[in-house]
């Protein structure tokens, strides 16, 4: 994606080979665009609990980085690198992403019996996982933008109006994004779309991402309440719901930002279709249940009692609630794959049952 005229990644390495790494400190945004640097794991760990990187393929890509740089830092010692992975799997217990790319870092890094080898794969690896993940958003981008593209036809042009929760987009993955990855196809062949960005409290995610991004891009968009979802699509003012996911069972379930349920539920009953655009990395594929196995992160009740915002040029946090009133800041639900109309991944889009999963991923049966 573009920022400013100049491309960027969302996490990136250093080119004079230093072994440090940047990413995009998405704490700033949208009032600031500022890169911050990485150099050991627990800077790494830190960057994702406490969402200076956020989203699903860029947790993944982050840890793996985490992963090289503990490898770096600790001269490739087994013992340490395991640490490592236990440091960074205990961020974000929701995105399977993270786990699933500190695991291929430790199956890689196992095949090495030297130290400088084990360093090496473990950047190797790490790059790996990045561009993997570029290319599979890529690709989302277009298959979702036939979805897109038959809408428009059915309008005979008139705009496509998609309704997408949280920030599913380029500030999410290494690139592209996955629910914005049609939008931007969508766009960039001149077909009219506009956006409905929810704003995502309480981190308030599309508010700030989502919407900076699409501004950014030129895509039309309007920043909406998270309850006023359910009275767009009742006034039919919503083609398409797209949505990302932090863990999919395989037979569907689908964890996402809190609040996704509701839009399910809300599409379901005016005949909106929902899609839920992933990369394959964000299957679950040793679970079946969602609703009783994936774990719900639970943060901060503070998180939902303040609020901030761009005051005289800086950043003000201000409490909004009784500063005695109790506050659950549950991070995720649960939509049952009855809620969705299908998915959009890598390989193209398919029903959200089990069967038809598998036949996109035949090797997982």
């Amino acid at each position: 994606m573009l920022v400013h005229g100049q491309h960027y990644r969302t996490i990136w390495e250093n080119e004079n080979g230093s072994g440090a790494v940047h990413i995009i400190d998405q704490c700033q945004l949208p009032h600031r665009f500022e890169i911050a640097t990485l150099t050991t794991v627990a800077e790494a760990a830190e960057a994702i609990r406490g969402m200076r990187v956020r989203g699903a393929g860029l947790i993944g890509a982050t840890a793996a980085y985490g992963m090289a740089l503990a490898a770096r830092e600790f001269g490739g010692d087994p013992a340490a690198l395991a640490g490592a992975a236990s440091m960074l799997t205990a961020t974000r217990p929701t995105a399977v992403n993270l786990a699933w790319a500190v695991n291929r870092q430790l199956a890689a890094i196992a095949g090495a019996a030297e130290p400088a080898a084990r360093i090496a794969i473990a950047w190797q690896t790490a790059r790996g996982i990045a561009d993997e993940d570029a290319a599979w958003c890529r690709l989302i981008g277009r298959h979702g933008l036939a979805l897109i593209e038959q809408i428009s036809r059915e309008k005979g042009g008139a705009p496509v109006n998609v309704l997408t929760h949280c920030n599913a987009g380029w500030l999410a993955f290494v690139d592209y994004g996955s629910a914005t990855a049609p939008i931007y196809a969508a766009h960039d062949v001149g077909i009219a779309v506009h956006v409905w960005v929810d704003e995502t409290r309480p981190r308030s995610q599309g508010a700030k991402l989502t919407a900076w991004e699409l501004g950014g891009h030129g895509v039309p968009h309007t920043l909406i309440a998270d309850n006023t979802g359910g009275h767009l699509m009742q006034h039919g003012m919503v083609d398409l719901v797209i949505v990302g996911t932090d863990r999919t069972t395989r037979t569907g379930d689908v964890a996402n930002k809190i609040g996704t349920y509701l839009k399910a539920l809300a599409a379901m009953d005016n005949g909106v279709p929902f899609y839920v655009a992933l990369p394959s990395s964000s299957f679950d594929w040793e679970m079946r249940d969602g609703l009783r196995g994936i774990p719900i992160e639970q943060r901060g009740g503070d998180e939902v009692k303040h609020a901030d915002g761009w005051v005289d040029g800086r950043v003000v946090e201000v409490l909004v609630a009784p500063a005695a009133t109790p506050a659950a800041n549950y991070g995720f639900d649960v939509t049952p794959a009855r809620l969705v109309t299908g998915f959009i991944t890598e390989r193209g889009c398919c029903a959200a049952n089990e069967e038809a999963i598998i036949g996109l991923f035949p090797e997982r049966a």
